[in-house]
């Protein structure tokens, strides 16, 4: 048996190896959200509808949904489903980012749901945590 035969094994065992090492890692890495990003209850009705809060709102054009691993979701998979999520709004008041909070991101408190209940609160954007002053 000649080396050049098990070169192919040794990569992929490397990229297993790898793949593995980078999803723990990405399960202790924290996601940053914006400051200006407030906590909600997202229900998907027909896309673009949805409700925000309890409220109508559309998402805007380009909107982004990401899930609890901050992957891309399509807004058509989330079609009846409510969930808990930071979000964004655009200048017009459509639904621009949102991302949908894991077990962990949902404990984590306070987190504001709206401009009145920040101006209460400070945040620290390195901890990602809002606190009373």
């Amino acid at each position: 048996m000649t080396r050049c035969d098990s070169w192919p094994r040794r990569v992929f065992v490397g990229l297993l190896a790898m793949a593995a090492g980078g999803a723990a890692l990405a399960q202790t890495l924290q996601r940053p959200f914006p400051a200006n990003a407030w906590r909600g209850e997202l229900a998907i009705a027909q896309p673009p509808l949805a409700t925000l809060n309890g409220q109508p709102v559309r998402l805007a054009p380009g909107a982004h949904i990401r899930n609890a691993d901050n992957l891309i979701v399509l807004s058509g998979a989330l079609s009846g489903q409510r969930l808990l999520v930071h979000y964004t709004l655009d200048n017009q008041g459509l639904l621009q980012d949102a991302w949908i909070l894991s077990p962990a991101e949902a404990a984590r408190l306070p987190w504001p749901r709206n401009a009145q209940e920040a101006a209460a609160l400070r945040c620290d954007p390195a901890a990602q945590v809002w606190s009373r002053p």
